[in-house]
């Protein structure tokens, strides 16, 4: 087969790639600026309770994990330009009520309608469309590091912008962001020729109970579930010990936050390079959980000083981000070819449920037992996870890699399957006629590529 496969990504990719995780990154910034500062700002309300406070919290999470998936697949009738549009619009409506929210039954109104905006599949799919199967891994790599950064310019940013503007401020900011990200989907997000179904994005929904009756992609999602139900829990506490315990005024937060986050990831890094160049993940993975463990009752026992506050979250931010970045690459590892976007819709799900779970127990613990008791009980949940991960299959270090092989019968598929299974480094390959795709797990450190590109036809 003649082959126009590259190995720079085009202009359009390039925009498009840019261009989305923006638009990605900009909406999570607006959820995430709430966290290091909403507990605080909640204690101005009437009839405030740590409960209310909590789901305050984590309310979009469990509309972001109820609608996500729906709004994909309404993305694959529709079109994937109005679903963004809309889940933004729905965003910023509801980033102004919380802005205009006088008690907390109307902010928590106001997150979940955050949460209905649910584009996170959307997007996803949109860029499937726009890029080609060779480049989709580096695409969704660059979208997903855009999640991070904006996670970490948000924890730095949130002090500041409540001392200048305050928590309704922040919001108000929100929904014009809301609004840029809308701008730039019609202004700079090109129009995709067609939408294609692209499974390693794309939810298909006769592949969800084989995903969620799989062992090992459970012991992922309730990592996890539990993970941002950890994170979230804890934010309801800290910001208000840093303050009370460690006098920290609030608006000088960010000097600690920054630090914290910059260490964490220098932390990071030696482990990540030993995790996946030297094939150790699972044992990083496993001791990330431990630390993390180790972490949370280091809280509890160590009192609230500041030196005590920054220790331990600076070990926190280093588990923490070990894990958010682990996660989704043993997903990867774990999934099958062909189901991949699947198991991905499954595991998103799974971790906004964590948030929404995690504000609404942080709260009653945080209400009849007191803030040490929330340490403790995200240690016991962090023990439970370390026990149910420890017992993980070691993952095979394969990759997710996609071949545009142009409509074939399914004979010959068949037959495809069988010779692109013969090439060196090729571990499991699926192709699926009417995709027009080779969905296949590779061993890149011994994969024939340059075999496997002969393979490959001119993108449509």
């Amino acid at each position: 087969m003649s082959s126009d496969y590259s190995d720079k990504m085009t202009a359009l990719e390039r925009r498009s790639t840019l261009s989305l995780g923006a638009v990605y990154a900009v909406r999570m910034l607006g959820l995430f600026m709430i966290l290091p500062v909403f507990a605080l700002y909640a204690e101005d309300f009437e009839k405030v309770t740590p409960l209310l406070i909590g789901l305050a919290i984590g309310a979009y999470g469990l509309t972001q994990a109820l609608l996500q998936i729906p709004l994909g697949m309404l993305s694959d009738r529709i079109g994937r330009k109005p679903v963004i549009i809309g889940g933004l619009l729905v965003f910023a409506a509801g980033s102004a009520v919380a802005a205009l929210a006088d008690t907390l039954t109307w902010v928590i109104f106001g997150r979940a309608l955050q949460g209905s905006g649910a584009i996170a599949a959307a997007v996803m799919a949109l860029a499937a469309d726009l890029t080609r199967e060779e480049h989709r891994t580096k695409v969704m790599a660059a979208i997903g590091l855009s999640i991070g950064m904006a996670f970490s310019v948000a924890l730095v940013a949130g002090p500041v912008l409540n001392h200048w503007i305050g928590v309704p401020g922040i919001f108000w900011l929100t929904a014009v962001l809301a609004l840029v990200a809308i701008v730039i989907v019609l202004r700079f997000v090109p129009q995709p020729v067609s939408r294609r179904l692209q499974r390693d994005t794309r939810v298909v929904g006769s592949a969800i109970r084989r995903i969620v009756s799989d062992p090992e992609l459970l012991r992922l999602d309730l990592g996890i579930f539990v993970l941002h139900m950890v994170l979230t829990a804890n934010f309801i506490v800290i910001p208000v010990l840093l303050r009370d315990q460690a006098g920290l005024l609030p608006q000088h937060h960010w000097m600690l936050y920054f630090p914290v986050l910059l260490g964490s990831f220098l932390l990071m890094l030696p482990f990540i390079i030993v995790a996946e160049k030297r094939r150790k993940l699972k044992p990083v993975f496993v001791g990330a959980i431990a630390l993390l463990a180790i972490v949370e009752f280091f809280f509890f026992r160590s009192g609230q000083g500041i030196y005590a506050m920054a220790t331990g979250l600076l070990l926190f931010f280093t588990a923490f981000n070990l894990l958010e970045a682990s996660l989704p690459s043993l997903v990867t590892k774990l999934t099958a070819p062909d189901v991949k976007g699947t198991s991905m819709g499954v595991f998103s799900s799974s971790q906004f449920l964590g948030a929404f779970a995690g504000g609404a127990l942080g709260g009653v613990v945080l209400q009849t037992w007191g803030p040490q008791a929330v340490f403790t009980g995200s240690g016991m949940a962090i023990l439970v996870w370390l026990l149910i991960g420890a017992s993980m299959k070691n993952p095979r270090y394969l990759s997710s890699y996609l071949l545009n092989v142009g409509q074939l019968s399914s004979e010959h598929a068949r037959i495809m399957v069988h010779e692109l299974s013969r090439v060196e480094g090729v571990a499991e390959a699926v192709v699926i006629p009417e995709d027009s795709v080779a969905y296949l797990k590779v061993d890149r450190k011994i994969l024939d590529e340059s075999r496997l590109r002969e393979f490959s036809t001119s993108p449509a």
